[in-house]
């Protein structure tokens, strides 16, 4: 059942986007150094070794977690091994500005999602908070000027981006769904492991795939390592665990409304690193995108 939106899930369900932002800026920069699947698959494989001294136990002869193998196979295959794959591949081809853009309809997606495959119903405050949040990204990715939106031009790349804001939908939905024994679903380290021993499977299928069809290359080097060592500890094992435990909170609808603080974090995190000052049009965005989620989220 969704709780009240309190600071304290507040907090959970906006540190990943704030992570997701950094990620997506590492992921441009190594869109020459590292293929994309294989990138996906180093990341997971870092997080999974990380991950061990916690989880570990889940992978013995007789765990819960082996009953329910379809259903992680499912998790795994939507959260881990495809949403970042499908970012990846659309940065080496697709603009930052279009990935963001495609990327803005996850409030959309989420209540599509929901009210088509888990009879969660619409409410007026759901739609309205999704207008306010996506005026509120469309405010960021214009910079404040209308026509910069009329030359965006949508590319290949983006349909990449649109699959992946499908299936982290889905992906989300598919959190809250009861079954899940306790010893799994209130361990945060169990509940990552679960999606993540299956999530590894798919991503190294994927990367087998990526350089059985084309010659690789992979500039290794201590800016990659930096780079996996960084998507591998913070949008990875933190910001999945804060995902997770928030979308459990308060749902997956309400949390997609968070997810559209990415753009508003990666326009500061390119003021702050490449020297760009911030703009009125910042504070607006972010009243609309905030709004957005205290009028979703409050209870009729």
């Amino acid at each position: 059942m969704q709780q009240r939106l309190t600071p304290a899930t507040a907090v959970l369900l906006t540190l990943p986007p704030l992570l997701w932002a950094g990620n997506a800026v590492v992921g441009r920069l190594m869109a020459g150094q590292v293929p994309p699947m294989t990138l996906n698959f180093l990341r997971w494989a870092i997080a999974f070794v990380l991950l061990l001294p916690w989880a570990g136990w889940l992978l013995r002869r007789g765990s819960p977690l082996w009953p329910l193998w379809r259903r992680f196979a499912v998790v795994g295959l939507l959260g881990v091994g495809c949403y970042n794959a499908l970012q990846y591949l659309a940065l080496k081809t697709s603009t930052p500005l279009n990935v963001t853009l495609v990327a803005a309809s996850m409030p959309v997606w989420m209540m599509g999602v929901g009210a088509l495959f888990f009879r969660q119903p619409l409410t007026a405050r759901q739609l309205a908070g999704a207008a306010l949040s996506v005026t509120g990204v469309l405010v960021v990715l214009s910079r404040g000027d209308w026509d910069v939106l009329r030359q965006v031009r949508l590319v290949p790349g983006d349909v990449f981006v649109l699959l992946a804001t499908a299936a982290w939908a889905v992906y989300s939905w598919l959190l809250v769904k009861p079954g899940d024994p306790p010893s799994i679903r209130d361990d945060w380290a169990a509940f990552l492991m679960a999606q993540m021993v299956f999530g590894l499977a798919w991503s190294g299928l994927f990367a087998a795939g990526e350089w059985a069809t084309a010659p690789q290359h992979v500039a290794w080097g201590w800016p990659v390592a930096a780079a996996l060592g960084y998507i591998a500890l913070g949008p990875a094992i933190l910001a999945y665990r804060c995902w997770g435990r928030g979308v459990q909170r308060m749902g997956p609808t309400i949390a997609g409304f968070f997810a559209n603080l990415t753009p508003l974090f990666a326009a500061l995190m390119s003021a702050a690193f490449l020297g760009d000052p911030p703009h009125p049009y910042h504070a607006a965005a972010f009243v609309l995108i905030v709004g957005g989620i205290l009028v979703s989220s409050r209870r009729g």
